[in-house]
């Protein structure tokens, strides 16, 4: 999902240099929507992992 939001983030920057506002802007905001929804997930997926956590077994 991060290599997704990068590649949004490139093709709309790329897009905005060579002119198409419409399109690199939209791709833009589709790259910023795939990057914090990747943020929440990783915090997510980071809190559960420490309140599940490894159990050690003696």
């Amino acid at each position: 999902m991060l290599r997704a939001a990068i590649a949004f983030f490139v093709l709309g920057l790329v897009a905005i240099l060579l002119g198409a506002n419409g399109i690199g802007g939209l791709s833009v905001d589709i790259g910023k929507t795939l990057l914090f929804v990747f943020l929440i997930l990783a915090v997510i997926s980071f809190v559960a992992s420490l309140v599940i956590g490894r159990k050690v077994v003696k």
